[in-house]
């Protein structure tokens, strides 16, 4: 798990190693084991290293023993072990014990198609200087980011954006179309990012850039391609007990110890099980709760499934002021503006973990694979007039989350004109989605390429990964997320109860009666805090903003703050104006400023001097 960054330069230009270092040192938290930089013709690659497998061999860029290949990954390459068997069959033997090596190999064997025979989470700068090209790629679920922009001299990229604002050659420019889609919808989706001209390499494809740098995009893997199945029970229940186990194993595999993200769910309590089976032993494990608050918690079902599997448990229970002193942070550590609340613990976790460990494992992905949301299953009638309404989605994903009175009263004339729809790449992904699919598996398909990718797992990279810790994710094994998604509707949802098939395989694995607990998810207590004098000192901050002053009408501020106070709304536009005002200042007013884990977020809303 690592950092990466570099450039192509045009017309014959020569890398300067001063910007590549410039460029890792802003991704020095992502890996604070190692560095590297390597320069080969126009091309400039850096990469810095958390150690996780090769621990003394693994060091990056890797260059091929003809030194014609360069490589900076980021990531895991769970199947190096068989890859590699095959490959020393071919005449490719590994001079390293690094998994990132695979990738060297797979390429010069199997050319641009050798995407396909890696399994994992990774995004990677490969240069063939022979061929005189870069090809940049990013795995299939877009478990790990990679960005990139298109600049007069060149093409750059990095596995943050922050690593790319040190070579812009002026101030960034908020992007007003991504600013609405992260108003409304809490994240902005696509290729297109906050800022003009930084673009995501998308999950699933890699870019080849020739020396002229013209682009090519060659796609390798989508979840279109999951054709739904007539499976019964028992053949399915076998199937998904052999993927289950089979990315396990994979995903286990580490020369550094691992622990457990354990939220008293489903999903991490059957990790919990399965690395139990797999003899993981007692490693560590950790929840959250919070002090001080009505909202309900996880802590005692999570301690509860702990003990059953006799994991080396810590509970966090959290105060407010704890929670909230978070913000700028993640801010800082997101890149993206994306409002999860969830950042918020996820952040604490994170730094908990990192002190005793490199690698933690965690459920992301099984409420997408295997339809356990209740968005997934909406009542006909609910979803015939959400339908009516917003056409375009079959009723999925049809309303904004700022209020059409707040939108009115508080978005300034450059964002109010916007003309893309808010809902742009929701509606999209439902309409690319193959005629003899069902709503549900359309569903699932709009969320995969969209909040998973561009929200959930952007907290769970990035706030992992800003204190140093890889998260592990093996619901989202792509084996699993095409199996998932080609089940039939009944075998993931009987009545009112989703993810029916995990669950019914499961619950021979769990504690008793762990599995008729009712789902909470992940929630943090934001009323609670934005509130009261609180919410008022916001407002004054937000005003003394310049992004704030510009993309937003200010003097409507004040009756959002007292509609807030007054318990009447308002409470995800005024965190909302909070976050953009903190991410403007970091990523537009002032590149390069980091916040510490712990700041009293009024002190970072006003521009600084």
């Amino acid at each position: 798990m690592c950092g990466i960054a570099g450039f192509m330069l045009r017309g014959g230009a020569r890398p300067n190693p001063d910007e590549l270092a410039g460029m890792a040192a802003t991704l020095a938290h992502r890996g604070p084991d190692d560095h590297g930089i390597h320069c080969s013709g126009p091309v400039g690659l850096a990469q810095t290293r958390l150690s996780i497998i090769g621990l003394a061999t693994g060091h990056q860029p890797m260059v091929s023993a003809d030194g014609q290949l360069a490589l900076a990954a980021n990531g895991e390459v769970y199947n190096y072990i068989e890859l590699n068997a095959a490959l020393r069959a071919q005449g490719r033997e590994p001079r390293t014990d690094s998994d990132s090596e695979t990738i060297l190999h797979a390429y010069a064997v199997h050319g641009l198609d050798f995407p396909v025979e890696l399994r994992g989470m990774f995004a990677f700068a490969l240069h063939d200087a022979r061929e005189g090209r870069l090809i940049l790629g990013r795995d299939r679920l877009g478990i790990k980011p990679l960005f990139y922009v298109r600049l007069p001299d060149r093409i750059a990229f990095a596995s943050e954006i922050k690593a790319l604002l040190p070579i812009l050659p002026g101030q960034p420019r908020v992007n007003p179309v991504a600013l609405r889609q992260f108003l409304q919808n809490q994240f902005a989706s696509g290729e297109e990012t906050i800022l003009e001209g930084i673009r995501r390499v998308p999950p699933g494809e890699i870019l080849i850039v020739d020396r002229d740098l013209r682009i090519e995009h060659r796609r390798f893997w989508s979840a279109l391609d999951s054709a739904p199945r007539a499976i019964g029970l028992d053949e399915a229940q076998a199937e998904l007990d052999g993927l289950m186990h089979a990315a396990m194993r994979e995903h286990m595999r580490s020369d550094v110890p691992f622990g457990l993200f354990l939220s008293g769910g489903v999903d991490s309590a059957v990790l919990a099980a399965l690395l139990h089976t797999h003899g993981a032993g007692r490693i560590k494990s950790y929840s959250v709760g919070y002090r001080g608050t009505a909202m309900a918690h996880e802590l005692d079902e999570a301690a509860r499934v702990a003990a059953h599997f006799g994991l080396d448990h810590r509970p966090l229970e959290l105060e407010l002021d704890q929670v909230f002193a978070r913000i700028p942070h993640t801010v800082w550590a997101a890149d993206e503006l994306m409002r999860d609340y969830a950042n918020l613990p996820t952040s604490i976790l994170a730094q908990t973990a990192a002190a005793d460990l490199k690698v933690v494992f965690s459920g992301e992905g099984g409420d997408e694979v295997f339809a356990g949301y209740g968005r997934y299953r909406p009542p006909p009638a609910e979803r015939w007039i959400k339908g009516l309404l917003s056409p375009g989605s079959g009723g999925f994903r049809t309303r904004g989350q700022w209020s059409g009175h707040w939108s009115r009263q508080l978005l300034g004339p450059a964002l109010g004109s916007v003309g893309t729809p808010d809902r742009a790449p929701f509606l999209h992904a439902w309409r690319s989605t193959p005629k003899g699919w069902s709503d549900l598996q359309r569903r699932q398909y709009t969320d995969l390429v969209t909040a998973l990718p561009d929200n959930l797992l952007v907290k769970t990279d990035r706030m992992m990964m800003g204190f140093g810790l890889e998260g592990r994710v093996p619901f989202l094994d792509h084996r699993i997320v095409e199996f998932g998604l080609s089940l039939p509707d009944g075998l993931k949802i009987k009545g009112h109860q989703g993810k029916w098939l995990l669950k019914h395989w499961a619950e021979p694995m769990l504690p008793p009666g762990h599995l008729t607990r009712p789902k909470r998810g992940f929630h943090v207590p934001v009323g609670d805090w934005l509130t009261g004098d609180v919410a008022a000192r916001v407002g004054e901050r937000l005003a003394q903003n310049r992004g704030i002053r510009e993309w937003f009408r200010v003097d409507a501020i004040p009756a959002l703050v007292a509609a807030r106070q007054a318990g009447k709304g308002g409470s995800r536009e005024l965190f909302g104006l909070m976050q953009f005002a903190i991410w403007h200042r970091l990523f537009i007013e002032q590149p390069g400023l980091t916040p510490s884990p712990d700041e009293d977020p009024l002190d970072w809303i006003a521009s600084g001097t």
